[in-house]
């Protein structure tokens, strides 16, 4: 028995020890908020006050210092992500996980990103100012990681930590840029489906241009093959091979003085990005004699994407225009190394890249590149098939000065000096949002637009010889879709459809109209705005179209052929005014009810697998409208019963029943229980997480969360069988600007400031966001020197 004791006391200790030498060392891995530090080529002492929420502060004398101190604390807070984002253009990601990555780097390493940021990196000017800063950022971040703890990922993963380039700011944007685009989802399935079903059966997809619908207005005073199917599923999972940020729309508006109640500029944002851990923008304000900037960065990325100083305000949304196209090729029959050209049949370029994998040796691979860009197939294992398929993608094409845009748009003070920046950004296309504390307003989509012909549709595949030539027919900057200080005293973007521009709409991915719908419907008759009704609007979960959708189906239905529930349910879905609370039983209802009928609309022509694919684009999004009022689509009738012609009233009668079914099988019968907290929910997955022993430690969630999808608070989800739907995209930041009263300015980010799990800040906001609070962004230096943590950055000797 004493043998035992002592055992067991032996035991003790030492697991007393572990926990004691574990929590040492996950001490040693958190962020430093406070004391001193040195930091190599600093001219003058940098101080960093850190907010309650853990947000940096920083006051330099110089730009060179704040930008060098900057990119310490970033890192110290964000090396992990900084890390998987600069790795996914170049071919990295295999390096870190393994196997399973190849199709997804050899995919990244066709499209050019890696090749053009290179040869960018190696052009850029020495002397050019935005280099300047962007290499004192990196000099940061590279400080941080000769000095700093390294991250628990870098352990979990077993990579090395390695300094920063510029070459990978580069690839960090061109990631982005093509996390943007929508073609590359969209143009296959469309080519398949208008090869497999013919013209008409693509007619009633109203994926073209409307004008029966919400439009951004300009007002400007001074002017099938079976690879096909492969590579749209292909890309899909080659973006979503990792739980890392998408970016998928957003909205913004911009209120004038004379719709305000102070008579100041309200600027809102809220940009839409896939929900990931760490979320995407890390929130830092810089004060130095010659610049003030509250600014949200990218990982890696010195210049906010958005910002604003007690002058002017500026944010983003997605333009969704279309910069990708599709080519098919014709190889030689003779030389499968030569394609027809206009010139006859000339060499393809050969090029071969290689890259590192976890745990096995180094992979080398080959593509064949055209005039037209990288031939897709064979790139991805899934891309197998006869007719060789070539990607143009404007980014890689024109010379990039996205960096010196952001460098001009974060370093302006003005709407004249906010203007000269904006050419500069040819893609991703995006919808620049602006407002300053002079009362002005302004809207500019900002892309290298180009003519397209009417012929031309830029939604399908070109076939051999058609389609957009090489060498475009390029669009002046001041003719693109903007508007500037018009009558409306408002501007917005919601990623709709927008104005024309050189006598075209011009083809895009635009999302439907109903939350461009929705702020046009709050915006235009108030006129005594204020911070606590724009926070109000900005986290609104009225739909403006789907009561008008239940009201075009609902004509159909048969009540004789309903159960008890049935009745109840449409008879509530009748006095539905669209809202998306969580206690919404309507909402429930409603989305089952939308997902049977689109699956019994289309996937007997689609089947399973290109059916689901369907469902996730955003052409789907704004085809439920007009579908629930089309008696003609061709897409009504059920393939597989040849001897029946089925209607649009036997979809909807179908389809409904199958709703309450599926709700009755999921929830029981009490109708009280169908509450939408019980379907939709938010999770905020780290690629970590996947892990199910780690998914708590490095996930954050899962809530029920207000909202849903294309309501102005956006919780997107996509459809699929389940009828559960799982957040995956929605507001990265909700930002608030009110130029009569710029310090009290508010926002909020979905999980915390901090990307590293062991930091007080990695998660402290998450219950905020999902309540639709907010917090003060900081501004007034008085308040600002009150905070307890501060760290003070000194010149190394």
């Amino acid at each position: 028995m004493r043998t035992l004791k002592r055992i067991g006391v032996f035991l003790l200790v030492v697991i007393t020890l572990l926990i004691v030498v574990g929590g040492i060392f996950a001490y040693t891995l958190q962020p430093d908020y406070s004391g001193e530090k040195e930091l190599t080529d600093l001219t003058n002492e940098v101080n960093v006050f850190y907010d309650e929420y853990g947000i940096p502060h920083i006051y330099g004398e110089t730009e060179k210092d704040a930008f060098r101190t900057l990119g310490y604390v970033h890192a110290q807070d964000r090396l992990w992500q900084m890390e998987l984002l600069r790795r996914i253009a170049s071919g990295g990601l295999s390096e870190v996980f393994g196997a399973d990555l190849i199709g997804t780097d050899k995919f990244f390493l066709s499209l050019g990103i890696a090749d053009a940021s290179k040869v960018t990196a190696a052009n850029a000017d020495e002397n050019n100012e935005g280099v300047v800063l962007a290499k004192a950022y990196l000099d940061g971040i590279n400080q941080f990681i000769k000095e700093g703890p390294t991250p628990v990922e870098f352990y979990l993963t077993g990579i090395d930590k390695k300094e920063f380039v510029l070459e990978d700011m580069y690839n960090t944007i061109g990631y982005m840029a093509f996390s943007f685009a929508m073609a590359h989802k969209t143009d296959p399935l469309l080519t398949t489906i208008y090869t497999k079903l013919g013209p008409e059966y693509l007619n009633d997809l109203h994926v073209g241009s409307s004008i029966d619908t919400e439009w951004i207005k300009n007002y400007n005073p001074t002017a099938t093959d079976t690879i096909q199917n492969n590579l749209t599923a292909s890309v899909n999972k080659a973006l979503g091979a990792l739980d890392i940020p998408l970016f998928e729309g957003s909205n913004s508006w911009v209120i004038a003085p004379e719709k305000t109640k102070n008579g100041k500029v309200i600027f809102a944002n809220d940009p839409h990005i896939g929900f990931a851990q760490p979320s995407v923008w890390f929130e830092a304000h810089i004060e130095t004699p010659t610049y003030s900037k509250y600014g949200y960065h990218i990982a890696g990325i010195p210049f906010p994407l958005l910002g604003h100083n007690r002058k002017v305000a500026y944010g983003l949304t997605m333009f969704e225009n279309d910069d990708v196209d599709f080519y098919f090729e014709e190889n030689n029959p003779a030389n499968e190394n030569q394609y027809l050209s206009e010139n006859g049949y000339v060499d393809y370029e050969i090029i071969t890249k290689s890259f590192k994998v976890k745990d096995s040796s180094e992979v080398e691979f080959t593509y064949k590149k055209s005039n037209h860009g990288p031939i897709l197939n064979g790139i991805a294992d899934q891309l197998q098939g006869e007719r060789p398929i070539a990607m143009s993608w404007l980014y890689t094409q024109m010379d990039n000065k996205v960096i010196d845009a952001l460098f001009g748009l974060s370093h302006s003070n003005d709407l004249k000096e906010f203007k000269k920046a904006l050419p500069k950004i040819h893609a991703p296309g995006l919808n620049i949002m602006y407002g300053d504390s002079e009362g002005n307003v302004a809207w500019f989509a900002t892309a290298q637009l180009y003519n397209i012909p009417d012929s031309v549709n830029t939604k399908l595949i070109f076939e051999v010889g058609e389609g957009l030539p090489v060498e475009k027919e390029w669009i002046p900057f001041n003719k693109n879709p903007q508007a500037i200080n018009p009558p409306s005293n408002y501007v917005y973007s919601a990623n709709n459809q927008p104005d024309s521009i050189a006598g075209m709409l011009y083809p895009g991915y635009y999302l439907p109209e109903n939350r461009g719908k929705r702020i046009v419907q709050l915006l235009e008759p108030k006129n005594d705005w204020d911070l606590d009704t724009a926070s109000d609007m900005i986290t609104d979960v009225i739909s403006s179209v789907d009561p008008e959708i239940v009201t075009n189906l609902s004509q159909y239905i048969d009540v004789s052929l309903l159960s008890e529930n049935g009745l109840k349910a449409i008879d509530s879905l009748k006095m539905w005014t669209g809202d998306y609370k969580l206690s919404s039983i309507e909402a429930t209802i409603y989305n089952r009810w939308a997902y049977y009928f689109l699956e019994n609309t289309f996937e007997d022509e689609l089947e399973e697998d290109l059916f689901n694919q369907f469902i996730s684009t955003h052409f789907v999004k704004r085809l439920i409208a007009p579908l629930s009022k089309d008696e003609e689509s061709v897409w009504l009738d059920d393939v597989n019963t040849a001897d029946i012609q089925e209607n649009i009233t036997n979809i909807v009668n179908t389809s409904f029943m199958d709703a309450v079914a599926s709700l009755e099988k999921d929830f029981g019968n009490d109708m009280s229980n169908w509450k939408w907290e019980k379907v939709h929910s938010i999770e905020h997955p780290h690629p970590i997480g996947q892990i199910a022993s780690l998914r708590s430690f490095f996930n954050v969630g899962p809530f029920p969360v207000h909202g849903a999808r294309e309501v102005i608070n956006n919780m997107a989800f996509s459809y699929d069988k389940t009828g559960f739907y799982k957040t995956t995209s929605g507001p990265s930041t909700r930002r608030i600007i009110d130029f009569s009263d710029v310090e009290n300015s508010i926002s909020i980010l979905p999980t915390g400031q901090s990307g590293n799990p062991l930091s007080k800040h990695y998660r402290d906001q998450a219950e905020m966001f999902v309540k639709g609070e907010f917090r003060k962004m900081m501004m007034n230096k008085a308040d600002i020197q009150k905070s307890k943590e501060i760290l003070t950055f000194k010149p190394k000797d």
